[in-house]
């Protein structure tokens, strides 16, 4: 319980790649965002940390998926251990914060249930980052292999490729739809041998 957890830039970034900037974007820097579900049980506390940069920006959302008045109790701490946020007994909510440099608490706390665990979905989402984009960046240049994930979230959302899902999933329900007949129309047509 009293274990820190670290969220680091590289560790963070596994689940959600930055978006590639479009042509007509230049000026405007790519957010990296991750975000995260897990279960707090009852009479417990966790806090995450985060590293972040001088003058860029920090936004948590969380929400409580589950447990007895989908509510808990929220902190957020500067690197100097001032409270910027205290929320008691929330079902969700939305912070952002223009940080200075170190690593910035968040807790999400359920010691006031004694019996109900809670599933809590929390999103970090850090703009302005400077050269900790550029980092990320070149950090992936070095994943390579089972690393790296068979089908990033830009192919997926690639219009050629859902082109040829939809294609194919018609395809195999067209072919299940006459198989299905087939075998219909053959028990329509079949006697049970007589003696």
């Amino acid at each position: 319980m009293g274990d820190k957890i670290w969220l680091p830039f590289p560790v963070l970034l596994l689940a959600a790649l930055p978006p590639v900037l479009l042509p007509g974007a230049a000026g405007f820097t790519p957010s990296l965002d991750s975000d995260f579900t897990f279960t707090l049980p009852a009479g417990q506390k966790e806090c995450f940390y985060q590293p972040m940069p001088l003058k860029a920006s920090l936004e948590i959302e969380y929400q409580v998926l589950d447990g007895a008045g989908l509510d808990i109790d929220f902190h957020l701490a500067s690197p100097e251990g001032r409270t910027l946020v205290f929320e008691q007994r929330k079902s969700d909510g939305v912070h952002t914060v223009e940080t200075e440099v170190g690593d910035y608490m968040f807790c999400f706390d359920n010691t006031f249930s004694t019996i109900s665990e809670k599933v809590i979905f929390f999103e970090l989402i850090l703009d302005n980052m400077g050269e900790q984009e550029q980092e990320q960046e070149d950090w992936k240049k070095y994943i390579s292999g089972t690393d790296m994930l068979d089908m990033k979230l830009e192919d997926i959302l690639d219009p050629t490729i859902n082109t040829v899902f939809s294609e194919d999933m018609q395809l195999r329900m067209h072919l299940g739809i006459h198989q299905q007949y087939q075998v219909q129309t053959k028990q329509k047509w079949s006697y049970p041998n007589s003696a």
